[in-house]
């Protein structure tokens, strides 16, 4: 019989000395590179664009440390693409399976078999099912940004780091050997005392059409608003429906640029780039202490994230960190001594992504500043194995060490570019203490870190069950 990796462990513990008196009896599969101890059973929740294109491919590169058992989806054709998916790759290794399908990722949960949950829903889909997942016993891997909100950021790190889950939040940039590099020599002294940090991030076009469409029969719609507030069911809102699996999966969905579920550039890409200021700045457990900001926000149509934008926020150690559309994408850390610029090149996570066009990912007002090599005594960060986040997180879940990005600094992350988004929304200067996640003196401002959650749905109505 097929043996969990939980079983296996329990069974070894409650054995003890007279589990290992009769070796000749034990099946060499149990012991061998295949034994159900050294697997990681996966469930998957979210099978979109991001989902498919990159978070199940990434598992199945290594069915040797993992197996996807199941996965999720509230969209029926989502879901059987997934299973069809996941059990073709495995047939090409020889691997027999048969994914379990759920279209409500708390059935899914009350598997004792599952280990690990790898989550890539929609923004506003993150915090229910993370916590969820963590009180239920499971590792987590979860989609940038963390959060819609500087309250549930919080709530959710605090639970993570309580319940000791091996954690890893989908900011893969990390992994990549030119930010960690670019990370590595700011903070070993390579540009002198740093003064600026200047990101650089793509915008969202406005337009949409809000007319009401009836519901798709293959869609489970109330839930896939969950928190957020009732609306009409339009295709512009959620995500295609497509007649073929490339129709359904080539557009970015409609819900990255509608601020109940995505609060536009400033979280979807912000996250990924403010992660690595933050590494770079050595601010990986605090945030800035004053933002101010402006933009553009669309009054017409159904999209209504945030255009064109202007942010600026202070840190505690002097670094000014400014956030532009008018910047290249990427990262640019300023010193007394020089300049550093890193991004993702020519690289695209998904085929929808935008095209950034550059080739040189990695560069510096003097190229003597990103030659010569680091010595001993210079800061060395987490290496991720084989430059595969994913795999790094597989391999913290074997050791139990951290994964290269753990919750407390995921949380970070986003509630920088909430707090900036905060300013963007008011246009003013604000005062914020990393300390206690509140402005200072703003009533208003204040308001904005936290959203009413429509029940059943949300992590109050978690806490409360």
């Amino acid at each position: 019989m097929h043996q969990t990796r939980r079983d296996f462990l329990k069974t070894a513990l409650l054995g003890g000395a007279g589990a290992l008196a009769f070796p000749a009896i034990v099946p060499s599969r149990v012991l061998g590179a295949d034994a159900p101890s050294k697997k990681i059973n996966l469930l998957q929740i979210g099978c979109g664009r991001i989902g498919r294109d990159m978070d199940l491919p990434g598992f199945l590169r290594h069915p040797e440390l993992a197996r996807i058992v199941a996965v999720c989806d509230l969209d029926a054709l989502r879901l059987q693409d997934a299973k069809k998916l996941v059990e073709e790759s495995y047939a090409k290794r020889s691997i027999q399976a048969d994914v379990a399908t759920y279209g409500d990722y708390r059935q899914a949960l009350q598997r004792a078999d599952v280990d690990a949950v790898a989550i890539s829903t929609p923004d506003h889909w993150h915090a229910e099912p993370v916590m969820a997942s963590v009180l239920a016993g499971k590792d987590i891997y979860v989609q940038k940004p963390l959060t819609m909100t500087i309250q549930e950021g919080r709530a959710v790190s605090d639970v993570v780091r309580a319940k000791g889950s091996i954690f890893q939040i989908g900011s893969q940039q990390r992994s990549g050997a030119q930010f960690r590099l670019a990370c590595e020599l700011v903070r070993s002294g390579r540009l002198g005392r740093l003064h600026t940090v200047k990101i650089g991030l793509p915008t969202d076009p406005a337009g949409g059409n809000p007319a009401p469409m009836p519901v798709p029969p293959n869609l489970n719609y109330d839930m896939w608003l969950g928190c957020t507030p009732e609306a009409p069911y339009t295709l512009d809102r959620v995500h295609s429906q497509g007649a073929d699996i490339k129709q359904r999966y080539a557009q970015r969905p409609g819900w990255l640029r509608i601020e109940n579920y995505c609060l536009g550039m400033i979280t979807g890409w912000g996250s990924h780039h403010v992660d690595i200021a933050h590494w770079g700045m050595d601010t990986e457990l605090t945030g800035p202490i004053a933002a101010e900001g402006r933009a553009e926000f669309p009054t017409k149509g159904l999209w209504n994230v945030h255009g064109p934008y202007h942010i600026e926020m202070k840190y505690a150690n002097g670094v000014t960190m400014i956030i532009d559309n008018k910047f290249e994408n990427g990262i640019r850390f300023e010193g007394a001594d020089g300049w550093i610029f890193v991004t993702r090149g020519a690289e695209k996570v998904t085929a929808s992504d935008p095209a950034l066009g550059r080739q040189k990912s990695f560069l510096a007002s003097n190229p003597d500043i990103i030659r010569a090599p680091l010595g001993e005594k210079d800061v060395h960060l987490h290496v991720s194995p084989k430059g595969d986040h994913h795999l790094d997180w597989l391999t913290a879940m074997q050791t139990r060490r951290p994964a290269v990005t753990s919750v407390e600094p995921a949380h970070r992350s986003c509630s920088a570019c909430n707090v900036g988004w905060i300013a963007m929304k008011l246009g003013r200067r604000l005062t914020w203490d990393p300390a206690k996640e509140a402005f200072l003196n703003d009533d208003a401002a204040n308001a904005l870190r936290a959203r009413t959650q429509r029940a059943p749905y949300g992590i109050a109505n978690i806490k409360k069950s």
